[in-house]
């Protein structure tokens, strides 16, 4: 799922450079389909962190620390969810409106240019969030496997 992040968001990124131009609604249409695809997996992956407890705290970790855990992890998700929720509803009201994999998805509400901008606007702005939390958690990642060498980073792989 990260890996797929991460080509949303550079894919995202260099959508903006070539906008307009010939051939550049081949990688829209792909970032869309992408973008929804994620979307269910980060459903999925959401449901299992609210239906399986995750794994104990290690007891020797700073409260500050784990109250930034939480909170960086909690606005991760939250990133993750509204990324592809606005990315989807801004598409809709959009002129293109939305498709998967060249299959266009029936519009729920009528056009709106400019409500489709705002939408546009935070789907980037989102992009940025987590592109700065996501450093923070492998940075925090690696602090752990390197400088630590404690049992955090083995219980992040679900």
């Amino acid at each position: 799922m990260a890996f797929l992040i991460v080509i949303l968001v550079g894919l995202g990124w260099y959508m903006m450079d070539i906008e307009g131009q010939p051939g550049s609604e081949w990688y829209f249409n792909l970032h869309k389909s992408l973008g929804l695809i994620a979307f269910v997996l980060i459903a999925l992956r959401t449901a299992w962190r609210l239906t399986h407890k995750p794994p104990t705290f290690a007891t020797h970790q700073p409260t500050l620390q784990l109250v930034v855990s939480q909170f960086t992890h909690g606005l991760l998700y939250a990133a993750m969810i509204l990324m592809p929720l606005t990315g989807f509803a801004a598409a809709s009201l959009s002129e293109e409106g939305a498709a998967f994999f060249g299959i266009e998805i029936p519009r729920l509400v009528a056009q709106s240019p400019a409500l489709s901008d705002q939408l546009f606007y935070i789907h980037e702005l989102t992009a940025w969030v987590l592109v700065v939390f996501v450093a923070i958690h492998v940075l925090a990642a690696l602090k752990h496997l390197v400088v630590n060498k404690d049992e955090v980073f083995g219980r992040m792989w679900f």
